[in-house]
């Protein structure tokens, strides 16, 4: 839907600055609680079905528009009070913003971007203070926190596909903060390719290092959920890496990934060969058949 210049000259004639248009009683919050209010009165309507045939609503004992009640959500620019229209059963269910919702518009999803940057429940509560003028209590923010979790759960345990045509098990090391102090952790995944051709991320699992016994434990976890063959696993050069996959999967035929084969070669080349050795090494790795790929090699 298009937004014409004719409301936007409407909407900005009263304009002298940023606060204007962001600050507490600035344009976009009161653009904001215009439309949430709007778009609730339109939910009403259908409900009671005045759209259709707005006499029917209006007959004796049937149900209808029943005023307002105040309620005050937490939205990207602060707290908004706004008017939730009401009908006489107290059958209708807003959806814009549901009865016991209690923000708007990407505030859970703020909370959880701090949350996984490291920042403490208490840090995170003063942090939406200063920025958002909004008060939140460490218990609400670990309501929102909990309930990623339970979906995070659920995912990590979910059932998986009975066969994987390539599955690539890797490790990154990533800084993050326990209880207080900033570690090295090994964060494990295991990408798949699956019969429909997709990517599908089966699963991610965090160490203090990587090694091969823990990588047992997840080979061994992925069977549990369902797994009964990969054709294929690439690997970096671990060593017992491909002795733990064939403890689990016996057929599996289990290759070095190209990228570490590659990055291996690398280390031994001057900084300003490597782009023209990379691009050497690349037309050999991606040539149609082997007899192509000894001549590239020669070549190279």
């Amino acid at each position: 839907m298009a937004i014409t210049e004719e409301l936007i000259d409407e909407l900005m004639k009263e304009y002298r600055g940023p606060e204007d248009l962001s600050g507490e009683n600035g344009i976009l919050k009161q653009l904001t609680k215009a439309l949430v209010e709007r778009a609730m009165g339109a939910e009403l309507s259908g409900h009671l079905g005045y759209e259709k045939n707005r006499e029917a609503g209006e007959k004796a004992g049937e149900n209808r528009r029943n005023g307002y009640s105040a309620k005050t959500v937490r939205s990207d620019q602060g707290p908004m009070e706004i008017e939730v229209p009401r009908d006489r059963d107290g059958s209708f269910e807003p959806q814009i913003i549901g009865k016991h919702q209690r923000e708007f518009a990407g505030f859970s999803d703020k909370i959880l971007s701090m949350y996984a940057r490291g920042m403490t429940n208490r840090e995170i509560a003063e942090h939406l203070k200063e920025i958002y003028a909004t008060e939140v209590s460490p218990q609400f923010i670990t309501n929102v926190t909990d309930t990623v979790a339970e979906s995070l759960e659920t995912w990590r345990n979910r059932e998986l596909e009975s066969v994987y045509p390539i599955v690539f098990f890797d490790a990154i090391v990533v800084k993050a903060r326990d209880n207080g102090r900033v570690t090295k952790k090994s964060i494990y995944l295991a990408l798949a390719v699956n019969m429909d051709g997709r990517k599908e991320l089966l699963g991610l699992w965090i160490d203090h290092s990587e090694g091969a016994k823990f990588w047992l434990s997840i080979i061994t976890e992925l069977k549990n959920r369902g797994v009964t063959d990969i054709l294929i696993a690439a690997v970096d050069g671990l060593s017992g890496f491909a002795d733990a996959i064939h403890a689990v999967f016996p057929l599996t035929e289990v290759q070095v990934c190209i990228v570490h084969v590659v990055r291996s070669c690398l280390k031994f080349v001057s900084y300003k060969e490597r782009q023209a050795v990379a691009t050497g090494m690349k037309r050999i790795y991606t040539a149609a058949t082997e007899e192509a790929a000894l001549g590239e090699l020669e070549e190279f």
